[in-house]
């Protein structure tokens, strides 16, 4: 049996294995197998220690996108960009090698729904899926990003990765997001219910909303912009796309099976609810 997981904590509610087995079944792959552990950073060590031959990889979920990179082998120029790892690649020759598939994801979610190129975008929130977005909105974004923070300290922050990854940054207080809406892409990436004081907020004519949640769904921000009839894009679109990479890159599969794992996560969701 060859063994891949998503690790992290909490990690009951990881939509993960859903979609990973959806593809394995879809493949073909019946010798495949893919588990969730609960793992916090203390326990990372010991357990990456562990794995044996028969595992071929792993997911990273909170808190552990960083913590893994001093186990690893080595990282790419993605993961490094944002310090962050989600996906690491066990080989046969015992290496451990790490990836960020949640920037690819981003663009390859947009790009699905038609996004290809923007001049502008308003980013709400500044945590760590924010940079990610940043990351990918480097490769599509032509002008200024807009960030709504809470603090100087984030505002800083977001600021600092913008000049890493290239970006033209500006931002502006989280009280005053509603004057970004207008934007042609708005990516929301805060927790459930920060922006449900927003949804009254939405302009007529509303661009493409991404809302990295996926449950609960939709966010009241989503269903208001999709009843403005705007473009919408929930957490399950940049879950899926994501895992695609991870499918493909953990198997060797060229084209993992997009419509059966989002149709896969869609019915886990639905039983949940």
């Amino acid at each position: 049996m060859i063994r891949a997981a998503v690790l992290g904590s909490p990690i009951e509610h990881s939509l993960s294995p859903v979609l990973h087995r959806a593809a394995y079944q879809e493949l073909g792959l019946d010798d495949w197998s893919y588990d969730r552990f609960e793992i916090d950073e203390a326990a990372l060590p010991q357990f990456v220690a562990g794995l044996g031959p028969e595992w071929a990889g792993l997911s990273l979920t909170m808190p552990l996108k960083r913590a893994i990179i001093p186990l690893l082998d080595g990282i790419s120029d993605t993961a490094a960009s944002v310090e962050a790892v989600n996906t690491v690649v066990l080989t046969k020759d015992g290496r451990r090698l790490g990836d960020n598939t949640d920037i690819p994801g981003i663009v390859s979610a947009l790009h699905e729904r038609g996004v290809d190129k923007v001049d502008s975008v308003t980013i709400l929130g500044a945590g760590a899926t924010a940079s990610s977005a940043l990351a990918a909105l480097a490769r599509i974004c032509s002008g200024e990003v807009t960030v709504y923070v809470r603090s100087r300290a984030r505002a800083d922050e977001m600021h600092e990765w913008g000049e890493r990854l290239g970006v033209a940054v500006r931002t502006a207080d989280w009280a005053d997001a509603a004057g970004g809406l207008g934007a042609p892409l708005v990516i929301a990436t805060t927790p459930a219910g920060a922006t449900d004081w927003l949804a009254p907020e939405v302009p007529a004519g509303a661009g493409t909303l991404f809302d990295v949640l996926y449950d609960p769904w939709p966010t009241a921000l989503a269903a208001a912009w999709s009843q403005h009839g705007g473009r919408l894009l929930g957490g399950l679109d940049l879950l899926v796309h994501q895992a695609v990479l991870q499918v493909e890159q953990m198997t060797g599969r060229h084209s993992a099976p997009l419509a059966a794992m989002r149709a896969a996560g869609e019915a886990a969701l639905r039983a949940r609810h």
